[in-house]
């Protein structure tokens, strides 16, 4: 709201340094410090509200060092991470942007499941929370709906590369020799020199008409890297300051990729895909990783707050959304690799246990805990120790993920 006051007090007043809110670079600093006030400022009341509303943390007994003194710590404190993130998102960017609507969905579709869950693990006193099913059903519904804006919605276009280069003219405010938008399921394939892949070149071999088809191929992916991120950050979280760090860390290499990509001089320079207004998103995801960061002020060992499903899954359904608009959800494997150990990790697990069962007659297993982290907990570590290190090896997936804009 306060980018359109701005643009009309600069356009129809002309009142000095109003201008600046037309730069990305700008709001989106202004987005991150705002949203870090915003979550450690009024963080610590959301977790007294909590704390007075009796919506404490049941820990089951797992045999893990240090767990039972985690029992009633308040839980739902993704609503921090949520309130944090969208204040600034309203004011500061433009809520007509398609990419910015979208990831506004997503935040509060994916906060809602996972509040629907926090809600009946505490006062319904089910354990289990809400059913797999219903979970997994609010996932679909969302990657449809995902899927179904990105691939009909005029808006979302990619803009074909020129061997001509760019020219800007100050004066007239206007970019020469622009190549044409046009719609698109055109993706980025990492580390390789041609590294461009159109879903819908999948249906070639089946139909002339192909193009028309795309959405056949397009919008299920959608609907897996959905589902596949968001039960990754899920699982993720289940010691201090490990889903909010890792995710944060995640969500910055996000930003730049997002920030080139909606820039039309970075990306010719760099000879990436240029997608309009998809630059918009950097605001948002200033916004994001502030609110993270300012929820690890509360989450860091030892914690006096947990997000709860109604963190997790909204920080896995943003990151999804952000890969998949910016044309990198083939870089996720890397980027959130630390996601996807953590739910291979429960795969093999239960695979392994179940058919070693059927087999031998007793089920075994390869870790000693799953998720991932478990593991390593089970193994001695503390788990200030595991998280850190988890950090690290975000930060290294992070910095070769970025690497990619050059290395193919």
């Amino acid at each position: 709201m306060l980018y359109y006051l701005f643009e009309y007090l600069d356009k129809t007043m002309d009142v000095p340094g109003t201008g600046v809110f037309q730069y990305i670079t700008f709001r989106s600093a202004l987005a991150i410090i705002l949203s870090l006030m915003i979550s450690t400022i009024y963080g610590k009341k959301i977790i007294t509200f909590l704390r007075n509303q009796q919506v404490g943390e049941t820990v089951r007994e797992l045999g893990l060092e240090g767990q039972t003194q985690k029992a009633g710590t308040p839980t739902m404190g993704g609503l921090i991470i949520i309130i944090s993130t969208l204040i600034p998102v309203i004011l500061l960017t433009k809520l007509n942007n398609i990419y910015i609507i979208l990831l506004i969905v997503t935040t509060l579709w994916m906060g809602t499941i996972g509040f629907i869950d926090d809600y009946i693990k505490i006062f319904k006193k089910d354990k289990q929370g809400l059913k797999g099913i219903f979970k997994v059903i609010g996932q679909v519904g969302l990657g449809l709906i995902v899927g179904s804006v990105l691939y009909f919605h005029p808006g979302v276009t990619v803009r074909e590369k020129s061997n001509k280069p760019l020219t800007f003219n100050q004066t007239q405010n206007v970019i020469y020799q622009t190549p044409n938008e046009y719609k698109s399921t055109t993706t980025t394939i990492p580390f390789t020199k041609n590294n461009e892949l159109d879903y819908a070149q999948i249906l070639k071999p089946f139909t002339d008409d192909y193009q028309n088809w795309a959405w056949l191929v397009f919008i299920p992916i959608v609907i897996f890297i959905i589902t596949a991120v968001s039960n990754g950050a899920n699982l993720t979280d289940g010691i201090d300051g490990l889903a909010a760090g890792t995710s944060a860390i995640s969500v910055l290499a996000l930003g730049i990729f997002t920030f080139v990509s909606g820039n039309i001089f970075f990306s010719d320079y760099l000879n990436i895909m240029y997608i309009p207004n998809s630059g918009e998103m950097t605001v948002f995801i200033s916004a994001f990783v502030g609110s993270l960061i300012g929820f690890l002020w509360y989450n860091s060992y030892p914690a006096t707050v947990f997000m709860g499903d109604t963190g997790s899954l909204t920080i896995g359904g943003i990151i999804a959304v952000l890969a998949i608009s910016v044309r990198k959800e083939l870089l996720l494997p890397v980027l959130c690799a630390i996601f996807f150990a953590e739910n291979l990790s429960v795969i093999i697990q239960v695979s392994y246990f179940k058919f070693t069962k059927k087999r031998f007659g007793e089920g075994r297993r390869i870790f000693l805990m799953s998720p991932l982290h478990h593991h390593y907990q089970k193994k001695g570590y503390h788990e200030s120790k595991i998280v850190t290190r988890f950090w690290i090896v975000a930060i290294l997936l992070a910095i070769v993920s970025i690497v990619t804009l050059k290395l193919r």
